[in-house]
């Protein structure tokens, strides 16, 4: 139906009414942009509608017209194309994102938020700003000035440094606490063992033990100096210590005689021929390198995974990795969606990309836990350091015991080996051998022995150390996907639809990166420089490599740090000590290999029948010993 109006006081008009008397569009108004995006409801349907009543009535509109020409003069009906530019006008004020909520007009939330973080509100804005400031974020109306984007940056590298340190707690804590209980446990351990010998041989011994102390106290000095990283050649210092003990032993055994500094030396150098304290010595070295080295080795190892960890967890984020931190954290207060959390798949990509380094680092770091967990049960099994030390006084008194049965032989060959000594004052030779020596020298009795339990057990402490060190294996390449769990910063696995995906609120499409350096190449998220290495992760990783190295050395009883110097050191550290005119005949034993112990015992007591060798022919033994390598 069409109505017409005839021309009347200026404030009338002839008016058509298309349709069903629907009123055509209304003319242009200053801000009509602005108030059709508000009257709109927020969202782009209500634009939709508008337009296609607009569409619509156009027709009706134009045929309105005609009819109303015949009627009389009317007021001009705008022509077509200008009601095609009302219609573009209506449709040009940017759409609202998909998903924003009316209330995100305001920045309400968002000041709330961010005070909470303790930021001063005096840069935020109560209502929405065009974001053509922005760096990071979407440059779309936004509750961020340019002052809260840097700061907002700055508490997202904070809020990252503080997430691998905390998530890296458990690894630190790991080797910082076992490595101090072992530590405390082999040097209580240390301190036991010698304070029991001390007790036991000066009731045992008395007075000619206190006398000869210090070849005790300094066996134990030498075992603490090397436990705690000292430059000690076990099998050396062990070997000197029985051939220090020889030469105490020996004069007890003959006080008839006056023996001087270059006789005993000789004396010395028959330890390991005439065996005079049995095999003990043999079986004690092998027990007291195997287990020290484990030992040793072992607490280096904790003490390395402690200082790799504690300096690969003070992470320094890139530039690139800063950028997409703020960009996951906190662009969703800048567009208004402060409690909107990031995608979990979001998240990995992030955390990969900005830990790129450190995972490189889980493949030594594996490697190492394995060799820590080998040499674990070595301590548990036959390097078990705790059976070794506390019965260590035990066993060196039963290598004395073995020197007093045996003294008359023993001073015989050596006697013939070194040549007869001269006789000591009448005083002293006025002394009977036997009287001397048994009177003082007697068996102990093991219950007499004191306690020397340290408060736990090995057995206890490995087995603790064993769960922890299997927990931390893959550690490093596990550490985004740790942090990602953390609720505190993703909205979690499950939830996919509503959560920021680094634009809006939406799923997170683009693929989860690998692990590693080289993977990130084509990271959406962070920009990695995979060309450049971080060289502080390297020299971590180095570190690494080096004590797997040295694990798997003790673990086969070897000492990584004399394994390769060992015929320097055998050859400069003991030296021959034998002077011209007083140099062992090694009771002619001239073979490139040593003989069997029953073989040994035959020749020995053969050579004792042949007459003395001449100065001349002592010498060339001399030498051609040295030069089978056969001489200490």
């Amino acid at each position: 139906m069409c109505v017409c109006a005839r021309p009347s006081p200026p404030r009338l008009a002839k008016v058509c009414l298309g349709g069903r008397g629907a009123p055509g569009p209304p003319p242009p108004q200053p801000g009509g942009a602005a108030e059709a995006r508000r009257s709109g409801g927020g969202g782009g349907a209500g634009l939709a509608r508008r337009a296609g009543v607009a569409l619509r009535a156009m027709p009706a509109a134009r045929g309105a017209a005609r009819r109303c020409a015949l009627a009389g003069p009317l007021v001009p009906v705008p022509p077509p194309p200008l009601l095609l530019l009302l219609l573009l006008l209506l449709l040009l004020p940017v759409l609202p994102a998909a998903g924003t909520e009316g209330k995100a007009r305001s920045c309400g939330e968002v000041r709330q938020a961010y005070s909470a973080k303790g930021f001063s509100l005096a840069s935020v804005p109560y209502q929405e700003i065009a974001g053509e400031h922005l760096r990071i974020c979407p440059q779309e109306y936004t509750c961020c000035t340019s002052e809260m984007e840097d700061k907002l940056s700055q508490q997202s590298k904070l809020e990252f440094e503080n997430l691998v340190e905390e998530t890296s707690h458990f690894v630190r804590t790991t080797f910082v606490s076992r490595h101090k209980k072992f530590d405390e446990f082999f040097r209580e351990l240390l301190e036991n063992a010698e304070r029991s010998l001390n007790d036991m041989f000066v009731r045992t011994y008395g007075m000619l033990y206190m006398q000869n102390s210090e070849v005790f106290q300094d066996l134990f000095a030498e075992l603490k100096r090397y436990y705690t990283g000292g430059n000690v050649n076990l099998e050396e210092m062990l070997n000197d210590f029985w051939a220090r003990l020889l030469e105490r032993m020996f004069q007890l055994i003959n006080p008839q005689y006056h023996f001087s500094e270059d006789y005993l030396e000789c004396v010395s150098k028959y330890t390991d021929q005439l065996k005079p304290f049995g095999d003990v010595p043999r079986k004690l070295k092998v027990q007291v390198t195997r287990a020290f080295i484990a030992a040793r080795t072992f607490v280096q190892g904790l003490t390395v995974g402690r200082e790799v960890a504690n300096r690969v967890s003070k992470v320094s984020p890139t530039p690139g990795c800063i950028r997409a931190l703020m960009k996951m954290l906190y662009c969703p207060y800048c567009r208004g969606l402060p409690t909107v959390k990031p995608c979990n798949n979001y998240c990995l990509n992030v955390m990969k990309g900005c830990l790129a380094n450190q995972a490189d680092l889980d493949t030594e770091w594996n490697l190492f836990i394995d060799a820590m967990l080998l040499v674990a049960e070595r301590l548990e099994g036959p390097f078990n350091i705790e059976s070794v030390m506390d019965p260590i006084d035990v066993k060196i008194s039963e290598a004395i015991m073995n020197m007093q049965e045996n003294s008359m032989q023993v001073s015989a060959k050596v006697f013939q080996g070194c040549g007869q000594p001269k006789p000591a004052p009448a005083l002293r030779s006025s002394r009977s051998v036997p009287e001397n020596f048994n009177t003082r020298f007697r068996p102990y009795i093991p219950e007499e022995r004191p306690t020397t339990a340290a408060g736990t057990s090995l057995d206890r402490l490995v087995t603790d150390i064993k769960e922890k060190l299997k927990l931390s294996k893959k550690f490093w390449s596990t550490l985004p996907y740790t942090i990602c769990k953390d609720e505190r910063v993703t909205a979690g696995p499950s939830v996919e639809e509503d959560c920021w995906n680094g634009h809006t609120k939406a799923r997170y499409l683009p693929e989860i990166m690998n692990d590693g350096l080289t993977n990130q190449i084509n990271n959406p998220e962070v920009d990695v420089d995979i060309t450049r290495p971080d060289t502080f992760i390297r020299q971590q990783i180095m570190a690494l490599r080096v004590m797997t190295n040295k694990l798997k050395n003790a673990y086969n009883g070897n000492d990584v740090n004399f394994q390769d110097t060992s015929d320097e050191t055998s050859g400069s550290g003991s030296g021959s000590g034998c002077t011209d005119d007083i140099c062992p005949t090694e009771f002619d034993f001239v073979t490139t290999e040593a003989p069997p112990v029953d073989s040994d015992r035959r020749e020995v007591e053969a050579s004792a029948t042949q007459p003395g060798c001449s100065l001349q022919t002592l010498l060339l033994i001399f030498l051609s010993l040295l030069l089978q390598g056969q001489w200490r």
